[in-house]
């Protein structure tokens, strides 16, 4: 199970990410998502958990725990929609204002 996780302290890493899940049951994955420029924490991350009951039961338990006095959001994560093709549309892109 795929498990979303926002609110967390933006000086969090995978690893203490994976560590607080953990507690629950085998972690596949933990991932804090970092921005690309700043390289700095976007705030939210998600764990894998292959035991669905184990997932459950890490979210039951930490969802509104505060971690570093932000209280965490923990959920089933939803799957991504699919926006369409990005950056210039049906014609392309580039170009400016032509004559």
């Amino acid at each position: 199970m795929n498990i979303y996780v926002g609110n967390l302290p933006y000086s969090m890493r995978d690893e203490e990410l994976r560590k607080l899940f953990v507690e629950y049951g085998a972690v596949s994955s933990a991932k804090v998502v970092i921005d690309r420029e700043t390289n700095r924490s976007k705030g939210f991350g998600f764990v894998e958990m292959d035991d669905s009951s184990a997932a459950k039961t890490a979210i039951e338990a930490l969802n509104g725990t505060d971690m570093a006095g932000r209280p965490l959001r923990v959920n089933e994560a939803r799957p991504r929609e699919d926006n369409g093709p990005r950056g210039g549309g049906p014609r392309g892109g580039g170009g400016g204002f032509r004559r």
